[in-house]
């Protein structure tokens, strides 16, 4: 049976997940509240790790916040060298295995190993969020095909769904910061072909 924490808890997420794809400052206080709903109950369904991803988030997502609201240096859209993102995944899978042994050999967590990649990998793509990467939203994509069945499995039958939306939004925000990164780059190439000439 939903309760309303689950209503609640993806509700608040929802708005965040959407304002991120659209490159918003606002997803990240919206992402704080949905954090600390999910945080209680990932912890009434033995989802230990999906917890500690929880309070993860919270942190960073204060770090992010700041991160976006710096007017004197804004960021931009980025890219990610391809061997430094091999680098990143390659570690998140390690992590991913000696969180999930952890828990599995320590706690009751349920599927340990499952619920540490959607940790690892959120974390990943959390920190590649905050820097405004583009690779961010295929490391979502990662998060929310393993999280999807998961949640389902705990009966989380609406988290569920929110997170089969949040793999379509994923694709959204691909495309959108792709777009915009593509803009920027053309703009910044016009900028300096400007300053060339005037000198």
């Amino acid at each position: 049976m939903l309760s309303f924490l689950e209503w609640a808890a993806n509700a608040t997420f929802v708005v965040s997940v959407v304002l991120a794809a659209r490159n918003h400052l606002y997803t990240w206080w919206t992402g704080i509240i949905g954090c600390i709903l999910f945080a209680v109950l990932f912890y009434q369904v033995n989802l230990y790790a999906d917890v500690t991803l929880m309070v993860f988030f919270i942190a960073t997502s204060l770090y992010g916040w700041m991160y976006w609201s710096d007017t004197e240096k804004p960021s931009i859209i980025q890219r990610t060298s391809p061997w430094l993102l091999l680098l990143f995944v390659a570690a998140a899978i390690i992590a991913t295995l000696l969180y999930g042994w952890l828990l599995f050999t320590t706690t009751n967590a349920y599927a340990p190993f499952i619920d540490s990649a959607v940790l690892m990998f959120s974390v990943l793509a959390q920190f590649l969020l905050m820097k405004r990467r583009i690779e961010s939203w295929i490391c979502w994509l990662i998060v929310d095909t393993i999280a999807v069945p998961l949640y389902a499995s705990r009966e989380l039958y609406l988290t569920s769904f929110v997170y089969g939306l949040f793999w379509c939004n994923a694709w959204y925000g691909l495309c959108s910061w792709y777009c915009i990164y593509k803009k920027e780059e053309q703009r910044d190439k016009q900028w300096k072909k400007s300053v060339i000439a005037v000198d």
